[in-house]
């Protein structure tokens, strides 16, 4: 079953954060994830919204987006965004007529 990752970020070293972002898709590219969005200033339609930017990927089932998560690959540029930024990243079911 689809998974969509969500994650809901706020930027605190844009340098850093950037370097992670121009090694990002390179890293996906090797697994079977897609970006299906990235955008720094949403528009915040209900609600009250304390990050800066959003980002969504999907991955074809769960075990896929561990395989990316925890690749060594990931985790090497991920230490980029976890020291440049904070907020939360959720893991998703996509609804079995997805598939």
């Amino acid at each position: 079953m689809t998974v969509y990752a969500l994650a809901q970020l706020t930027i605190t070293d844009r340098s850093r954060y950037n370097r992670y972002q121009s090694r990002f898709m390179e890293v996906l590219g090797r697994f079977r994830g897609r970006l299906l969005a990235a955008d720094e200033n949403p528009s915040v339609e209900e609600g009250a919204w304390g990050h800066q930017k959003v980002v969504l990927l999907s991955f074809p089932d769960a075990a896929a987006f561990r395989e990316w998560a925890d690749s060594p690959d990931y985790q090497e540029i991920a230490a980029d965004r976890k020291a440049a930024s904070h907020g939360v990243v959720l893991l998703v079911a996509g609804r079995q007529e997805d598939d």
